[in-house]
């Protein structure tokens, strides 16, 4: 792959964005990003492509892979919600969902024993003087104890600012909040996740996939710990790219989108050109123009140079 990507010589590129997945795209299954994706990244940006991280999880959670690729022009979070200056790691737009809905949907999350994640915009959720505020507040009556185990190992594994509390009434900053979600075993979390799309599937954008986990072990299974996610209903990856676009001059026709996931279609659906990895969902693979090799097969990489020499 190395000398693939290393014969190509760089040229003015057909596209001017790259939006790329972060977990199951950019990230392998070690959830590392490869040396060969490092190398295509800066090719792309040499070729003049602004490359844009483009993720499910908050600033903060990503922060670390924007800096491993070097990445100083924005990166779009939290599923399109956010849209975040990689040198200031402050808030250029986001997308609030409404206080009043935020509030139902914590009732019917609660309803089914879970604690209820609310992402916040923590750039606005600081004191005075602070760069940054809390990232999540964690709404559960039971106080750490209904935390499910992935999110607690989520949370330490990234440092992320906390504050638990028993009602979302109690929310300091209700106009910043951008998702309300949870993080369980697949069955209780289906089971909220379903009854919220019955009751409220017209009035949000929602996202049920696997949550992001420790590598697994010998014997064990992906995909038993679920993540659901609810958004205002315009939210997604793609109005986010929307929005970057526009304040760079970028025309929609030349952005490429490169994904994997359920949060990756409307962005798969709307770019100029759009690619899934093999590893792929089956309706993210029905809505891309072209596939790639897997994530562990440094399938960005693999597509970069595609469209880096024109065959793409």
């Amino acid at each position: 792959m190395r000398k693939l990507i290393d014969d190509i010589r760089p040229m003015p590129c057909a596209y001017r964005l790259i939006a790329i997945d972060l977990d199951g795209t950019l990230l392998g299954s070690n959830h590392q990003v490869s040396p060969e994706n490092i190398r295509a990244i800066a090719r792309a940006r040499a070729a003049g492509c602004m490359v844009c991280l483009c993720t499910g999880r908050g600033w903060v959670e990503c922060r670390a892979f924007v800096r491993q690729i070097e990445q100083t022009e924005p990166a779009i979070v939290a599923g399109g919600a956010i849209v975040t200056c990689a040198k200031s790691e402050r808030t250029l737009h986001r997308f609030p969902i409404d206080h009043a809905l935020a509030h139902e949907l914590t009732e019917v999350m609660l309803s089914h024993g879970h604690a209820v994640l609310v992402l916040k915009d923590p750039d606005a959720t600081g004191a005075p003087g602070e760069l940054s505020g809390h990232d999540y507040l964690i709404v559960s009556p039971d106080g750490h104890g209904r935390i499910d185990p992935v999110t607690r190992w989520w949370c330490d594994q990234h440092n992320l600012k906390v504050r638990v509390v028993s009602s979302l009434h109690l929310d300091e900053h209700p106009d910043h909040t951008v998702r309300v979600g949870i993080c369980g075993p697949r069955d209780t979390t289906s089971r909220a996740a379903d009854e919220i799309r019955e009751r409220f599937g017209q009035r949000i954008q929602m996202h049920l996939f696997g949550a992001v986990t420790p590598i697994l072990g010998a014997g064990e299974k992906p995909g038993q710990v679920l993540i659901f996610e609810a958004f205002e209903k315009r939210v997604n990856k793609w109005t986010a790219i929307q929005w970057l676009a526009a304040r760079h001059g970028i025309d929609e026709s030349r952005i490429v989108a490169i994904g994997n996931d359920v949060n990756d279609i409307a962005m798969l659906e709307n770019a100029g050109l759009s690619i899934a990895v093999a590893n792929a969902i089956p309706e993210a693979l029905a809505a891309a123009d072209r596939k790639t090799l897997s994530h562990d097969e440094h399938g960005v990489a693999y597509a970069i140079e595609r469209v880096l020499c024109g065959e793409w």
